[in-house]
């Protein structure tokens, strides 16, 4: 029997992430023991002053599947979705008033019904009680279980006694699965309904399109697709937003260009946001685009492209985030207008995260015609996997956990402290708001006033009133406009106009719109309309061709003074023309900006946010070990762009240029970034070996570091990747094979797995590893088997406070979490990555109100549960030993192979 002390120290020296710190479920005030909470439930939120939170149902443990979808009917009743089961009906106590009560959803039969399901109607990723009836968005391939296919569904009672007995498909539609269709929401005038789908669910027919229906690609980026495979067949305009009428009938897309996002919410202005996803495998790329909170206008586009030809938000042709948040999977966004709340969060968005377990508030300031956001960490909670949510009768929060099978609650949250509930008076549309909305009104149908209306407008200071005249402009006929455009003297319309005439004209005006583009004088330009300037050559060249001859060379000339310039945007985008021209001289130009470590602007072009970044590592100890190992050591961004785009450069190279160019992917492959870094700069790579001379492919091939790869190149060969089958393993029945099957294990396949399951990254055996963690060497002289399998699959049944990390609540309302390494008279400097010790952060005292401390280890969960019984008992015996091939466990299976 071990004594607290001992087994605390087994948990530290077998966690392969205990430095990680702590979760959030059971937390101590520093230097001070508290009884375990009554309620782990309600004990693991974070909750601002003045909140409280109830737990009133868990579909998960009454046997009900996980709960990804709500709504609230005329009754007040919440109705709520499995995510691969039925609907339920559920009667919301009062506050303080227990649980819920909760009946399946069963819908009547009729003659004839032949949509009629086994169980009614399920698989709901969207809910909304409007006009008399349920709307139900389907998210589902149809099969035996559930015939039942995507798409919108109408439930409706004709007979008056509370069951619903009629289903109306309204529209079908081609997507599934955690990116296809989702939510459904009623508009603020309550006389139509939006939908919005995932960029795995195809843009069905419209009777009429907001955003003109000319969307392509448009990158002049090489296409690399994801070398993982992920969306690969997915192409513009991504996932989409559309608005129709309450029987279905007329459907208008409204907005597109998202990656996934899940819902939609309007403020009291009756502007529509969302809350678009990431895509982590990108993490470290120049194309990386982080979680984001977009304000989707009419006819807005956002830029999602597959692979790596997502848009900057930079480019004119789509849309700016009004507030970056980061890393995580968004779910539900919602209105707090209708929460009997203070003012300032009936007057935010809250964005659910849940990979992260993190509810944001999300304040919007007006900005000219659109918005800037500010977050706020509202509730948070680990394990919080958060999916829908809303705002009941009663003017409290209800939210749901779960998803993909995981644990699944409901929970509500309500006000009780000081501060004013009453409504938030809306402030005044700006100016420049109103203008916008007055344009958009022309984004239909053909209109003889659009172009009075909108023309002047397309050189508007406001970026978002640019964007609603163009597209009110290319609603319009093209002949009405298209030598209007090309005789444009102002530089900002006439960049605009040639952005338009690029999506509506023909090949044959393409020298035309050169001309116009290369008499504006540049150097007048701020370096946004430059930015828009060299967006509208590109467009050019991708939607009529790449000018030859004469006119080429007047481009060159053009461009080539500009590049390099100061900062990394505008050089990104002037390399990509040049290069798609084949200018002279342009590789070594940008082999010459390959080599800065820092170009001005080109860490952090896209938004990422590193601080943020480093406080979701504690958070999630899953998804906060792929951060923690990018953060370790990131790609430089801006040269990885360089590196692809002359990945299409095929003239212009000399053997000196040639060795320099290939020398980089092989020093670019010691960089950590997501799961498809090393798949895309690979991919990268062998396009530009393809414009090698044959003859000498091989030798640059080596040169680039080809041998460090695997063969699918999409990992570092040398990696062990476990077999499986994985299973969940427990102590029992890991110690029962181990019993019986723990002979003859191979050393080096232990030795593989203890890196592979991450065992290395923070300890070493025999001097072989990191030093962030106890040495593991004597592991095997002092404890179990039993122990030593305790302590892998139950870290959390002791653990010392010595590694606990520390929780810093800030007056701000976030909080930020780290090991406290030491502090000063003004401030603490906390780590947050363990794979990168040496960066401190420093937290001002003055900012923190408030710190605790945990006692719960964070080691990743399912550590071995990527092994098969072989693979764990190479890893037992590896550890057991002691890394020593001499050992006992070894030298017996080497005498019976004598």
């Amino acid at each position: 029997m071990f004594s607290t002390f001992k087994l605390s120290k087994l948990v530290l020296a077998l966690s392969g992430c205990v430095l990680f710190g702590t979760a959030w479920v059971r937390m101590q005030d520093a230097g001070t023991t508290q009884p375990p909470a009554p309620n782990p439930k309600i004990d693991k939120l974070k909750l601002l002053p003045g909140f409280k939170a109830e737990h009133l149902y868990s579909p998960s443990e009454n046997k009900q599947g996980s709960w990804v979808s709500m709504t609230f009917d005329a009754k007040g009743r919440m109705i709520a979705s499995d995510q691969y089961g039925r609907l339920y009906r559920l009667a919301i106590p009062p506050i303080g008033g227990g649980q819920a009560r909760v009946e399946p959803l069963n819908i009547k039969p009729q003659p004839g019904d032949t949509t009629k399901a086994k169980i009614g109607l399920g698989y709901a990723q969207g809910l909304l009680w409007a006009f008399n009836s349920l709307y139900v968005m389907v998210n589902h391939r149809s099969d035996k279980t559930f015939p039942t296919g995507s798409g919108l569904y109408r439930l409706q009672d004709t007979d008056g006694d509370d069951q619903f007995d009629k289903i109306t498909l309204l529209k079908a539609l081609k997507g599934e699965g955690e990116h296809g269709p989702h939510s459904v929401v009623l508009a603020p005038d309550k006389k139509s309904i939006y939908v919005i789908c995932g960029n795995h669910t195809d843009v069905p027919e419209m009777d009429s399109y907001r955003l003109p229906k000319v969307w392509k690609e448009d990158n002049l980026f090489p296409q690399i697709k994801d070398p993982r495979g992920h969306a690969n067949d997915r192409m513009a305009p991504g996932g989409w937003i559309a608005n129709i009428d309450s029987l279905g009938k007329k459907w208008e897309l409204v907005s597109a260009g998202f990656r996934n996002p899940f819902d939609i919410a309007f403020n009291e202005a009756g502007d529509m946001f969302t809350y678009d996803s990431d895509m982590e495998w990108d993490f470290g790329l120049p194309w990386y685009r982080p979680t984001r909170i977009c304000h989707a206008t009419s006819g807005s586009e956002f830029g999602w492209r597959t692979g790596n030809g997502k848009w900057t938000p930079a480019f004119p042709d789509n849309l700016p985030p009004v507030v970056n948040i980061g890393q995580g999977s968004p779910t539900n966004l919602m209105s707090g207008r209708n929460a009997r709340f203070p003012q300032r969060y009936r007057q935010s968005l809250f964005a659910f995260d849940w990979s992260f377990g993190i509810i944001y508030a999300i304040s919007m300031k007006p900005q000219g015609a659109s918005y800037v956001g500010e977050r706020e960490e509202f509730i948070s909670g680990s394990p919080l996997p958060l999916t829908d949510g809303a705002i009941g009768p009663d003017g409290a929060m209800y939210f749901l956990t779960g998803g993909r099978g995981l644990e699944s609650d409901l929970y509500r949250v309500y006000y009780e402290g000081s501060e004013s509930t009453a409504a938030a008076v809306a402030s005044a549309p700006t100016p420049e708001h109103q203008l916008r909305t007055k344009l958009e009104k022309y984004h239909g149908e053909p209109n003889p006033a659009a172009l009075t209306e909108a023309w002047p407008n397309l050189s508007h200071p406001d970026r978002f009133v640019r964007y609603a005249a163009r597209v009110a402009v290319e609603h319009q006929p093209v002949a009405t406009w298209q030598d209007k455009a090309l005789a444009e003297k102002d530089p900002q319309r006439l960049i605009q106009g040639m952005i338009a005439l690029a999506h509506h004209g023909a090949p044959a005006q393409r020298d035309a719109m050169l001309k116009a583009l290369t008499g504006v004088n540049a150097k007048a330009l701020t370096e946004s309309q430059q930015i828009d300037l060299w967006r509208a050559f590109e467009l050019t060249f991708l939607r009529m061709g790449i000018p030859d001859g004469a006119v080429r060379n007047e481009v060159i000339g053009y461009l080539n003074p500009y590049f390099p310039g100061k900062n990394a945007l505008p050089n990104r985008s002037l390399s990509k023309l040049l290069i798609a021209l084949e200018a002279p001289g342009i590789a070594a130009k940008t082999l010459t900006q390959l080599a800065l470590k820092d170009e001005p602007g080109g860490g952090n072009v896209n938004g990422e946010m590193t601080n943020n970044s480093s406080d979701l590592i504690l958070r999630n100890p899953q998804y906060g070990l792929d951060i923690a190992n990018m953060l370790a050591k990131v790609p430089p961004a801006q040269q990885t762009y360089y590196a692809t785009m002359l990945s299409r450069l095929k003239t212009g190279w000399t053997p000196e240029l040639r060795e320099t160019y290939f020398k980089w992917f092989a020093n670019a492959f010691r960089y950590q970034g997501g799961n498809s870094y090393i798949g895309f700069v690979d991919r990268a790579r062998k396009l530009a070996l393809a414009n090698v001379p044959k003859e000498q492919q091989a030798q640059y091939a080596k040169l680039s570091g080809e041998d460090l790869l695997t063969s699918s190149g999409n990992d570092l060969a040398g990696n062990y990747t476990p077999k499986g089958p994985g299973r969940g393993w427990k102590v029992e029945n890991a110690l029962a094979m181990l019993d019986t099957s723990m002979r003859n294990p191979d050393f080096n396949r232990g030795k593989q797995i203890f890196g592979a399951v991450v065992c290395n990254r923070c300890h070493t055996i025999r001097g072989e590893g990191r030093d962030i963690g106890p040495d593991l060497t004597q592991l095997g002289t002092r404890f179990s088997k039993k122990d030593i399998l305790e302590a892998i699959i139950e870290p959390n049944k002791a653990i010392s406070d010595q590694y606990a990390s520390t929780i810093f609540y800030l007056k701000n309302g976030q909080s930020v979490l780290g090991r406290l390494i030491s502090q000063d008279n003004t401030s603490y400097s906390i780590s947050q990555n363990p794979f990168a010790a040496d960066y401190l952060r420093k937290i001002p005292k003055k900012d923190v109100v408030n710190t605790k401390y945990s006692t719960v280890s964070i080691m990743l969960p399912g550590l071995i549960n990527s092994l098969n019984p072989g693979e764990l008992s190479d890893l037992m015996a590896y550890l057991m030993s002691g890394g020593n091939e001499k050992h006992s466990l070894y030298m017996a299976t080497k005498s019976e192979k004598k």
